[in-house]
């Protein structure tokens, strides 16, 4: 890892964790569609009943939000913020969209809500502390 990037090691590791994530969601969605007997191209049912639809929009959530956390993350780190505040917001981002995704798929609405604004909170709080930096 380059030397300015050794105090951003756990932003640096959020993004990985973030990959993993996605291709998590990439897999059960995919899995779930077979498992139905979706026709690849078909539209999903919009049905939150169906496992597939809430498979499909977790991943497409995640998918929504993952350019802003990557930026943001890059924007702190070039423009010197705190790597401390900006590693925890990171794996906040991270842990959020982790629980939102268990929520989604376990249909938990209410608490799939509040994952949701922990992990848009986090991405906020990584606008103003790269703001600062």
């Amino acid at each position: 890892m380059p030397e300015f990037l050794l105090p951003y090691g756990a932003v640096v590791a959020a993004f990985g964790a973030t990959g993993v994530l996605i291709l998590v969601q990439m897999l059960v969605a995919d899995i779930a569609g077979v498992r139905a007997r979706h026709v690849p191209g078909a539209p999903v049912p919009t049905d939150h009943g169906l496992f597939l639809f809430r498979a499909v929009r977790a991943h497409a959530n995640t998918n929504e939000s993952v350019a802003a956390f990557v930026l943001l993350a890059l924007f702190g780190i070039f423009n010197g913020a705190d790597a401390q505040w900006l590693g925890i917001l990171a794996w906040t981002y991270v842990g959020g969209r982790v629980a939102h995704m268990l929520c989604y798929y376990a249909d938990q609405r209410l608490l799939r809500s509040l994952a949701f604004a922990i992990a848009l909170l986090a991405l906020l709080a990584m606008a103003v502390v790269g703001a600062l930096g």
